[in-house]
């Protein structure tokens, strides 16, 4: 999410997209384990099987 949001404050200079990046990054310096959760879950989820219909 922040490579895509950099990319686009890259391309476009507009100031509002810089500031959504930072408010993203202190996000992810306050709360580092809930992205580790995010990254648990998503890995969990890709091994489920589902019986076929």
């Amino acid at each position: 999410m922040l490579d895509a949001t950099w990319n686009l404050f890259y391309q476009t200079g507009n100031i509002e997209t810089y500031l959504l990046l930072k408010e993203l990054e202190q996000q992810k310096e306050l709360n580092p384990e809930q992205e580790q959760n995010k990254q648990t879950r998503s890995s969990s989820y890709k091994s489920i099987d589902l019986p076929s219909v």
